[in-house]
């Protein structure tokens, strides 16, 4: 039997042999270190095989190139390993992170998100955060000894700070949470396991959350290009990509428009890696971190963008915002999606037993209970089984542009 081999780690990497172990006790396997284990739960999960037909900006019926929320976390988890090797963390802890990170999001991206969240504003709201961690702690149900994975503490830990810390040194919300307040379920899970909300999570975890930013920016580029959105002359409004673009063109002048699509993503991609792995080498070597411990409790995260790189990404995401998330052909998918999704939820809380048998055992006088039923029964659709349901339901298939 080949056994798992370890590789030389950082000090301050998490060491899966020292992890804080899982909800239940397993024995270790001979083959996989303790993180790999995890990443193999995650793509052999239902959850994860779901984000095949999940929009990511794009509905999926309108063409097989554009990204899913599957296609975009593999490319996460390759960009997080790429930059999880040059600083010597654990890339498969990196890896899992990264390909987990979306397993909570709705159909239809982050319209159907926003639609959800609202019909659950009486109920505790909707987080895809709060959702992946549902899913990974309960709502899995493929073993025999346990619901969701059973996951190590390390990954939960990542997952629950996938943004970074949810509150301050007092104990209030921050960021995203501010107002909202923090999901009961994530306040729960680190309760039971003793995840402390107000410091950072790991530098594996930090590499997961800032490939995922590094993705998306990126591959935004290529699907907007691709959908005719705007041309690649265009993106020279962002002095970022201009040079990028001016680069291309003096090695290949007379470039067709996809090559050079291509040729811009994989260039950002290249220049925002390098851009990361030299700033967090600078960070950890002005903290000089000894243990995981040592990231977690620093006052900034060591894992970023560097100060002349973040005005960049800043005005790439404006640009993308702008001509790419609010654009006509988008908003109206966005607005047939709220809709779609909003009818969904009022005939599931309306006649649940006429829907499925998704909230057999829940007493339907349980409002609070039932909607947190219909939210985890409508975020775990996929975009074609919501329109196929809304379909069947309404007599009427909702048309997404």
């Amino acid at each position: 039997m080949l056994f798992h081999r370890e590789r030389p780690l950082s000090p301050f990497a998490v060491d899966h042999r020292r992890s804080k172990g899982r909800i239940l006790g397993e024995a270790p396997s001979p083959t996989r270190s303790e993180f790999q284990r995890d990443r193999d739960r995650i793509l052999h999960s239902n959850a994860f095989r779901r984000l095949k037909h999940k929009t990511q900006v794009f509905v999926e019926h309108e063409g097989d190139h554009y990204r899913t929320r599957l296609t975009h976390s593999l490319e996460v988890g390759q960009i997080a390993r790429s930059i999880s090797r040059i600083l010597g963390l654990d890339e498969d802890l990196a890896e899992t992170l990264a390909l987990a990170h979306d397993l909570g999001h709705t159909p239809f991206g982050h319209a159907g998100e926003d639609a959800l969240d609202a019909k659950m504003a009486s109920f505790g709201g909707f987080d895809h955060n709060a959702q992946t961690l549902r899913i990974v702690t309960r709502l899995e149900q493929r073993y025999a000894a346990f619901d969701g994975l059973n996951l190590t503490w390390e990954t939960l830990e990542g997952l629950t700070k996938h943004n970074g810390p949810l509150v301050d040194a007092a104990g209030r919300p921050i960021g995203h949470y501010a107002q909202p307040g923090i999901p009961g379920s994530i306040i729960e899970l680190s309760q039971n396991h003793t995840i402390d909300i107000s410091t950072y999570a790991s530098a594996e975890a930090q590499v997961a959350a800032i490939a995922d930013d590094i993705a998306y920016n990126a591959h935004d580029i290529d699907d907007g290009l691709r959908a005719g959105l705007f041309r690649a002359s265009e993106l020279r409004e962002v002095p970022f990509l201009a040079a990028i673009i001016w680069e291309i063109d003096r090695l290949w002048p007379d470039l067709d428009e996809s090559r050079k699509g291509h040729e811009i993503m994989r260039r950002v991609i290249t220049r925002l890696v390098e851009d990361v792995a030299s700033e967090s080498e600078r960070r950890i070597v002005s903290l000089g971190p000894r243990e995981a411990d040592d990231i977690r409790f620093a006052k900034a995260p060591v894992i970023a963008f560097s100060d002349a790189m973040a005005p960049a990404e800043f005005e790439l995401k404006k640009f993308l915002f702008a001509r790419m998330y609010r654009h006509e052909r988008v908003m109206v998918q966005r607005e047939a999606a709220i809709r779609t999704v909003h009818d969904l939820f009022d005939i599931c809380m309306d006649k649940p037993s006429e829907v499925g048998s998704f909230a057999a055992e829940v007493d339907p006088a349980d409002k609070p209970k039932l909607a947190r039923r219909v939210a985890d029964y409508i975020a775990g659709m996929t975009d074609r089984f919501a329109l196929q349901e809304h379909a069947r339901l309404f007599d009427a298939r909702a048309s997404l542009g």
